[in-house]
């Protein structure tokens, strides 16, 4: 059952949620992902068998909440999870973010530590912005970000949806990887895919480097796509949840 929040900016968030045993989880889904992927859908039944609190949701311009897409930035997307995080959920949350999920639970966690317990980083894409989809425009697209403030990009899925200069200017506000040590003491596990045409899993390996905690793993997944969605991709997932868990109860 979806249900809204509702934000200060007028907005709502469409979310769903289950009430249950501590740490709960947050999942965060993919830039232009929504709740309803494989793995939400499975770590809600995960959760929903532990009896264990969890929560998914949109974030703006995603889904069933509200706002356009190209009024959106990477700080209004970390402001709806902070949202979730404080008004939605009680006590310390395990964070599961997909691709740039995982480097929005990043900045949450760095915001936000005593409500932390950990985070699990699938694919993760921090600095995506800058690193994955800045590098890949073309000079036609450069041109009209430069002098339109907007340019349009191809999807795997198709469609074109568009980009502002705009949200790769904020964006740099939260860049991660260009810092010498990301402040985070948590425990972390990143999975990533060794065939991830999106993201290099070289980018978890530098991140694991950059995290100050003194418990990270990453986790390479062999010939594991971005999504990760695959039935033996998201029984991995779960297994590394189930024993971030009981680390957590020692």
């Amino acid at each position: 059952m979806i249900s809204y929040l509702k934000l200060k900016n007028g907005g709502k968030l469409a979310y769903r949620k289950m009430d249950g045993i501590s740490p709960g989880i947050i999942f965060l889904g993919g830039f232009r992902s929504d709740m309803n992927g494989v793995k939400a859908h499975a770590l809600e039944n995960f959760c929903k068998k532990q009896e264990r609190a969890f929560i998914c949701f949109d974030y703006e311009g995603h889904g069933s909440s509200s706002g356009k897409f190209e009024d959106c930035t990477i700080g209004k997307w970390k402001d709806n999870a902070l949202s979730v995080l404080t008004k939605l959920t009680e006590g310390r949350q395990i964070l599961v973010g997909s691709s740039m999920g995982a480097w929005l639970a990043l900045l949450l966690a760095m915001q936000k530590p005593r409500r932390v317990a950990g985070i699990i980083g699938i694919a993760s894409a921090p600095d995506f912005t800058e690193n994955h989809l800045l590098a890949k425009l073309n000079k036609k697209q450069l041109r009209e970000l430069e002098s339109k403030g907007k340019t349009m990009v191809a999807s795997d899925e198709g469609d074109h949806y568009p980009i502002t200069r705009k949200f790769i200017e904020e964006a740099r506000h939260h860049l991660l990887l260009e810092e010498d040590k990301i402040p985070i003491n948590c425990p972390v596990r990143l999975l990533h895919g060794t065939k991830d045409e999106d993201i290099p899993w070289e980018t978890s390996l530098l991140l694991n480097e950059k995290l100050v905690s003194e418990d990270v793993k990453t986790i390479l997944i062999e010939n594991g796509s971005h999504t990760l969605s695959e039935p033996k991709d998201i029984k991995k997932i779960l297994s590394v949840v189930d024993k971030m868990i009981a680390w957590l109860r020692v």
